[in-house]
């Protein structure tokens, strides 16, 4: 059980982006200005450290090395019952994430975890 999975769509556009800008990232956004959307960057661009949560090196067929998914541990706590899913959707997102010049954003969909799923992830804590 992971705690984030990404759409077809999605792991599309991540090979896309990859393509261009070589390995990736994403920092899910704590709702200010970007509202609350997984930000996607160049892997290391934006400064990971003590205070973010490293949820899933996601594994996209056809992306050589996993892509980061990292949220900041204040969040987590507020959003550790949520199975959270990488989806794109048409339309412009933030101007700080990759995608913003193809027309189209990175979304998060979520989900509650079963009490089953919080238990396993419980047990590995990944990132933490």
């Amino acid at each position: 059980m992971d705690r984030v999975a990404v759409t077809p769509a999605a792991a599309g556009l991540i090979r896309s982006l990859r393509g261009t800008h070589g390995p990736l990232m994403f920092h899910q956004s704590g709702g200010c200005c970007d509202g609350s959307a997984p930000m996607c960057y160049p892997a290391g661009e934006f400064r990971t450290g003590s205070a973010d949560v490293l949820l899933a090196s996601l594994a996209i067929d056809g992306v050589e090395e996993p892509v980061t998914f990292w949220m900041s541990r204040a969040q987590f706590e507020r959003w550790r019952h949520t199975h959270l899913t990488v989806d794109v959707v048409p339309g412009r997102g933030s101007g700080f994430s990759l995608e913003a010049p193809e027309g189209v954003r990175f979304l998060i969909r979520s989900r509650l975890l079963t009490p089953e799923e919080q238990a396993s992830l419980d047990a590995s804590t990944v990132g933490e």
